[in-house]
């Protein structure tokens, strides 16, 4: 069976095959299978042992102490430990938590949950290209402030906020500042021992890793104290108990060690690829970039294609793999949550695409994804009622010459590519 051609590396990634290989020695009895809180025995030491190596790797491509990396199942474990954790210590100092509207549902969904707790939480809304304006975030910072949550890279959009500035502020104010990391981590540098973030959240799946497996950076110095909200073993120094999934760690340690060697590279590469593929479709009538290109990480492109339902657009394009926003709320009719915070009407919203590139190669097929997706807007945008309405004379002079120009713009751009499908995006 011919496959998609895969463009959705946001809400996954394969396991790298380097990766696969490392975990299968810590799966079987002629491996090493042992429990690593089993220290009475050659088993659990060497169990002990591999995970110790995986944190080293993890710690080394952020550039954190080992020591302040504690495992968990996945990001969204790490984001309720970090925002949980923290406001529950913390909270004899302040009950007041700053995020945005823009942040992942761990984020949004956990702070909600500490509004019913009795804490209040602010929640900043982006400028239109996503950024967070720090002049807005500094005027929501009060004396009972105990807890700032922004992320590095937006997981539908790409953008990405100057973490480095907002930690800064925060320091300055007494202030825990809390990242989720899960769409920069190996896709942009990371140095936790310059940076002044406190807390920061990773995951092993969106980086070729295994699924289930996660972590959490908690600073040491200055001393970050979080409660647990998992209880048991006393695992991970008392922050997280449970038994230890050895083969998952490697994995995700291996991954790790492998975005550390190859991260520049990629980066070039993945960046090159996005570029490619918005030259390839900008030039389409009534289509809009959301995000920041400039302040973009590289591997992701959302774009919107007016009169064009984006779901429709996805069930025509079959042959590619892409969603509609984040693999979280793929599920929901309703319009992107993120866009919405960007001031997007629902309309539009609705007709975004989400792209995000990854490791597997495009060169013989880039072409195709771009006729394709040329091909499948012009056959629903004759389909559409909207354009029609429009072109019936439902709406203004300007809006009906507008929306004859784009059949013509469609096939313009269809047959130039057309002419260069022996070409890489």
């Amino acid at each position: 069976m011919k496959l998609p051609i895969y463009l959705d590396y946001s809400a996954t990634t394969p396991v790298d095959p380097r990766v696969a290989e490392k975990m299968m020695q810590f799966l079987t009895l002629d491996g090493t299978f042992g429990n690593p809180a089993s220290r009475s025995h050659r088993f659990g030491w060497q169990a002990e042992e591999a995970v110790d190596i995986a944190r080293n790797q993890i710690a080394e491509l952020v550039g954190a102490d080992p020591r302040e990396i504690v495992f968990t199942s996945g990001a969204t474990e790490s984001d309720n430990l970090a925002i949980k954790g923290a406001a529950n210590f913390y909270q004899k100092k302040g009950k007041h938590i700053i995020t945005s509207k823009t942040e992942h549902k761990a984020v949004l969904d956990t702070c909600r949950q500490l509004e019913r707790e009795g804490f209040e939480v602010t929640y900043l809304a982006p400028q239109r290209n996503g950024i967070i304006d720090l002049n807005e975030l500094e005027a929501a910072m009060r004396d009972d402030t105990i807890l700032v949550s922004i992320m590095h890279v937006n997981n539908e959009i790409g953008v990405v906020q100057d973490i480095a500035t907002i930690g800064e502020m925060c320091r300055a104010r007494g202030i825990i500042y809390h990242v989720d990391a899960t769409q920069s981590v190996g896709k942009l540098p990371i140095d936790l021992s310059q940076l002044k973030v406190d807390l920061m959240s990773f995951s092993g799946h969106k980086i070729y890793g295994p699924k289930g497996i996660g972590a959490l950076y908690v600073r040491r110095k200055p001393r970050i104290r979080i409660e647990a909200q998992m209880h048991g073993g006393g695992h991970e120094r008392g922050m997280r108990s449970g038994t230890l999934p050895v083969h998952q760690i490697v994995g995700m340690g291996e991954a790790y060690r492998i975005a550390k060697e190859e991260m520049e590279t990629e980066m070039a590469r993945l960046r090159g690829l996005r570029n490619r593929l918005w030259n390839g479709i900008k030039d389409i009538e009534e289509v809009y970039l959301n995000g920041d290109l400039e302040q973009g990480a590289p591997n992701i492109l959302n774009v919107s294609f007016n009169y064009v339902e984006g779901e429709s657009l996805i069930m025509a394009l079959k042959d590619l793999a892409v969603s509609s926003g984040s693999a979280c709320t793929s599920a929901s009719l309703e319009p992107s949550y993120v866009l919405r915070a960007l001031g997007m009407n629902d309309e539009l919203a609705h007709s975004s695409i989400r792209f995000s590139l990854g490791r597997l190669p495009l060169k013989k097929r880039s072409t195709t994804p771009l006729i394709w997706f040329v091909k499948s807007i012009g056959r629903l945008r004759d389909l559409s009622p909207t354009v029609g309405n429009v072109q019936a004379g439902c709406g203004s002079e300007q809006h009906r010459m507008g929306t004859s120009l784009i059949g013509i713009g469609i096939r313009r751009i269809y047959n130039g590519l057309q002419r260069k499908s022996n070409r890489s995006l």
